[in-house]
């Protein structure tokens, strides 16, 4: 009879080990722990049933104990098998938010084998840890362009403030180039801080209702003696009754980063043009050029950060002036891109979202 108790414990403890590994393979930790939640009433009320029977033909104390302490045993093993697999999963994760801690940014998690929710959440730590990468790789970019912009300038500065303290050039000769350098740095500074801002989410909008028009106009007519310089006509084609809630300074920094771009690429005898288009679900503005368009495959890469299609190609300013329009622009509900005009040359347009738009109010 004894041999009969025990043969029934250990297939009780088998059966346990058996549902143990089936419930490992669960896709959800969910349905893991569900089921060892069954299993844990399942086997001793089986053990209950066995240790029933056994006392109702044998009449064993010794029996029953064997028959319960197998469930048990079984059950108990069941859990640890499935604790240690749900551990392991989730130290996966942990080993590598510690070497992510430690500066591996190449840090990953592998999913495969993990149940949906040590997965997911696999899977956006992944993506974490790759946006966290991208950012430091941006940073190292940003400390790296900046450093070479803010460089140049200065070092012209420097060479013409030691003319001029050895008596080979006259304080007047370098004075007006001076002011320029000056000029630049102060805008380069001025274009990372709005950047550091944008990256930080810490833009501030003081939201007015402004007819945009009028920023169109004001930013034209402060371009007007470069474009003379350049040669290049400025054109709009505007809707004076539009107005939208935006912030004005804002707004007139993205229109003047787009006209300064278009300028920089267009050739004398060119043109450069704005134009106000109005849809039922937004307010669209254009800036076009007649210059050599858009190379292909870079629609996107105009935004990014002294990115230039020719970097043997001198040019004026840091580069940074359309991902400050793009944040901007970002920054109050609106979308931006660029594409090639149909008849030649580039088009910049952004949006402002319709719940922003109205006309202007006659009188």
């Amino acid at each position: 009879m004894t041999a009969l108790a025990l043969a029934v414990a250990g297939a009780s403890l088998a059966a346990g080990l058996l549902l143990a590994l089936i419930l490992r393979r669960a896709p959800t930790l969910w349905l893991q722990l569900a089921g060892l939640a069954v299993m844990s009433v399942v086997l001793p009320l089986a053990a209950v049933l066995l240790s029933g029977w056994v006392m109702f033909h044998m009449g064993a104390d010794v029996e029953i104990l064997a028959v319960a302490a197998g469930s048990a045993t079984a059950a108990a093993g069941a859990g640890l098998v499935i604790a240690r697999s749900i551990t392991r999963s989730f130290q996966r994760v942990r080993d590598s938010a510690q070497r992510l801690a430690a500066g591996d940014l190449a840090a990953r998690v592998t999913t495969p084998g993990h149940p949906a929710e040590v997965a997911q959440l696999a899977t956006s730590f992944n993506a974490m840890a790759a946006s966290i990468e991208g950012l430091f790789d941006a940073k190292r970019e940003l400390v790296a362009w900046a450093s070479h912009d803010l460089r140049t300038p200065l070092t012209s500065m420097r060479a013409m403030l030691e003319a001029i303290e050895d008596g080979l050039a006259e304080p007047s000769q370098y004075l007006p180039t001076l002011h320029e350098q000056v000029r630049l740095l102060s805008t380069l500074v001025d274009d990372l801080f709005e950047l550091a801002r944008i990256d930080a989410g810490a833009l501030t909008l003081e939201l007015r209702q402004t007819r945009i028009a009028d920023l169109v106009d004001s930013t034209l007519r402060g371009l007007e003696p470069e474009a003379a310089v350049l040669n290049v006509g400025l054109a709009a084609d505007l809707d004076h009754d539009v107005v939208a809630t935006v912030a004005p300074e804002k707004i007139e920094r993205v229109l003047y980063n787009l006209l300064t771009n278009a300028l920089q690429h267009t050739p004398a005898d060119g043109s450069v043009a704005v134009r106000l288009e109005r849809r039922d679900l937004e307010l669209l503005v254009h800036v076009e050029d007649t210059g050599d368009g858009l190379p292909a495959d870079t629609s996107e890469l105009v935004f990014e950060r002294f990115w230039r299609a020719d970097p043997a190609r001198p040019r004026n300013g840091a580069g940074l002036g359309l991902a400050i329009a793009r944040g901007i622009v970002e920054a109050h509900g609106g979308r931006i891109w660029a594409e090639n005009r149909d008849g030649g040359g580039a088009r910049v347009s952004f949006t402002l979202p319709a719940h922003e738009l109205r006309a202007a109010t006659p009188g």
